[in-house]
């Protein structure tokens, strides 16, 4: 049977490729690798013998010592992660990889581990002084401070240069598996073999029904089995070992860790939650009730959750083209964006092609090198869809946010929280939709703008209740009970216990079985989503997508001033709380009603047009 699905020659992405040895090595025998490992092992061990117990006197040249070290880490260790991205089932790069992850880790935890612990430890008239006679100190005084932050959690320097020898063969191991066992599947579909990736494409941009039912059950037949168990596996190490180390280190809850690397409050991202409960979910259920109706049914199957509108173009778009859209919507926000964006393409740091082998989904990764130049990379697997243009806008929004926090912030500095990492994401995204929106409503094409709307507030959904369901999962994964009101222990479940838990939290959001979906085939899902083995990281894309959709609202009233206000909070990196961050643009986090504003002006005002778009076109709503 003859494929449909695009070749790289069609989608013109043959050429859009990384040059890893530009900016790294040229290959992974390359002898400067070695080289450099072993210069980053005497980094360590000349740094111990500099600042150790020296600290109050040395704290200036230990920063700039620290950033040199951070640097040469982010080269290797950048490296290899690119290598195995394009194939990750590479014996020799992984190979590579254990070696050196374990040979740095044992030598970082010998010299290095004390560093933070007496950085944590020091005087506050020890600090004051070197904020008052260095620049260099005071520039990174909000990295100090945040540091000094976890000091009631952390443990003697002995046992935390263990644990950081044992973090090879933690979270990262069990997630490097579950990767390469997922990049392996080979799926029967129709008569051909399918990757992983090409059957999620053909569930989530197939115009057929039948196929996208058809995937589904691939999927959640090719979930189940021995998968279903090791990946139930992997959650219970991540879960059961993260209880251990939560307790050890006085944590009160299994998220109060990350919450304070994001620099939020506890407060704050329970009012997501709830807000996501109580005013998304109903706006959503409003918005699948109404895309059921368009596409002629009364009830959705799961398998149609994401499909785009019978009357919405499916032509594949060259990657040529898809750039030339998404330069365009970014020039018309800032030059500079559009600028950054450009040269990562000239420079040959985006990856674009679907590849067997090749990592599943799509990445931004920015990285300062020892010339103290922030550069992004970016991979995609694009196969032409306008979610794939509009991917492609979402990893730049990253790239060019690192690119100008590692100008302004340098190398300890640039990467922002979490939370709202994916401000600039889905900014460039909103950027691009409302790019695409004017052109479609100058040229008159309603239908089009109708798919393109319904289109957007699908993203939407599922970058806001969506990733809330996924955090609702993992709060009960790890041991929080129905009710999402008390923590207890995390406990061992079955993959089938996993499946229940997995549809009631599906269930608390779309809706019981019948009211606006079926669940048929939906169960096992739960089991290829790579986020879950970074605990607690999934709710920052509803923190992004929400703060976005506000930023957007005051965008008119601020007028000029507002791109000015833009460009300095992505500069910003990791220097603000994000309080601090939205007080230039009038908004403030801490009070429930930011978050009901941001669901109300984006996916409920996008809902508000389609509707009436929809009466305009005919379609019985």
């Amino acid at each position: 049977m003859e494929s449909n699905t695009p070749t790289t020659d069609t989608l013109r992405t043959e050429k859009v490729r990384w040059n890893l040895a530009r900016y790294f090595y040229t290959g992974i025998d390359d002898p400067q690798l070695n080289t450099d490992v072993e210069k980053l092992i005497a980094m360590y061990k000349d740094f111990h013998e500099s600042h150790k117990d020296k600290l109050a006197e040395t704290l200036p040249q230990a920063i700039r010592d620290w950033a040199k070290m951070g640097m040469l880490e982010s080269k290797i260790g950048a490296y290899i992660r690119r290598m195995k991205s394009l194939n990750v089932s590479d014996s020799v790069v992984k190979a590579k990889d254990a070696q050196i992850d374990v040979r740095t880790s044992k030598e970082a935890s010998e010299y290095c581990e004390f560093f933070v612990i007496e950085l944590a430890a020091l005087d506050d008239a020890v600090c004051e002084r070197w904020y008052k006679e260095d620049e260099f100190v005071r520039k990174h005084k909000s990295w100090i401070a945040h540091i000094r932050l976890f000091k009631q959690h952390m443990l003697s320097e002995e046992v935390e240069s263990a644990t950081t020898k044992f973090e090879p063969f933690g979270d990262s191991a069990w997630d490097n598996l579950h990767e390469e066992f997922m990049s392996d599947f080979e799926i029967e579909f129709r008569g051909e073999k399918k990757t992983f990736e090409e059957i999620l494409d053909t569930l989530n941009n197939s115009p057929d029904a039948v196929m996208r039912a058809e995937a589904l059950a691939l999927i959640n037949k090719t979930l189940g089995g021995w998968f279903g168990k090791f990946a139930a596996e992997t959650l219970w190490m991540l879960s059961g070992s993260g209880a251990v180390a939560d307790e050890e280190r006085k944590y009160a809850h299994p998220m109060q860790a990350q919450n304070m690397s994001n620099r939020v409050s506890d407060e704050m991202v329970l009012a997501l939650h709830n807000a996501v409960r109580d005013v998304a979910s109903p706006i959503m259920k409003r918005f699948y009730k109404l895309k059921a109706n368009l596409l002629g049914l009364k009830v959705l199957p799961w398998s149609d959750r994401n499909a785009a509108m019978p009357f919405s173009d499916s032509t594949k778009i060259p990657y040529d083209e898809a750039l030339k859209t998404v330069l365009a919507a970014y020039e018309a926000l800032s030059p500079v964006l559009a600028e950054k964006v450009l040269r990562m393409h000239e420079e040959e740091r985006v990856d674009a092609p679907a590849a067997k082998g090749k990592a599943d989904g799509a990445y931004c990764s920015s990285i300062m090198l020892s010339d103290g130049i922030p550069r992004s990379f970016l991979l995609l697997n694009y196969l032409g869809s306008n979610r794939d243009v509009m991917t492609l806008a979402h990893e730049a929004g990253h790239g060019v946010h690192g690119e100008l926090a590692g100008e302004e912030q340098g190398a300890l500095m640039f990467s922002a929280p979490t939370a709202y990492a994916e401000t600039a994401s889905i900014f460039g995204e909103m950027t691009t939709f409302n790019y695409l929106k004017k052109r479609l409503i100058e040229s008159g094409d309603k239908k089009s703008l109708l798919a393109l709307l319904m289109s957007v507030i699908d993203d939407s959904i599922n970058s806001v209740v969506r990733q809330i369901g996924f955090s609702n999962f993992e709060r009960r994964l790890h041991g929080m009970d129905e009710t999402y009101t008390t923590w207890g222990k995390p406990k061992k479940l079955s993959a089938e216990e996993l499946d229940e838990i997995w549809l009631q939290t599906l269930k608390e959001l779309y809706g019981e079985d019948g009211e606006v979906f079926t669940y048929e085939n939906a169960k096992r899902l739960w089991a290829y989503i790579p986020h879950f083995h970074w605990p607690f990281y999934v709710y920052g894309y509803a923190f992004g997508e929400l703060l976005v959709q506000s930023l957007y609202a005051v965008a008119p009233k601020l007028g000029d001033s507002f791109g000015s206000h833009y460009l300095d909070a992505l500069r910003s990196g990791s220097t603000k709380g994000v309080v601090e961050l939205l007080a230039p643009f009038g908004l403030d986090p801490t009070n429930e009603e930011f978050w009901v504003n941001g669901i109300n002006v984006g996916m409920g005002t996008l809902l508000q047009e389609a509707e009436a778009l929809s009466n305009e076109l005919g379609f019985t709503v």
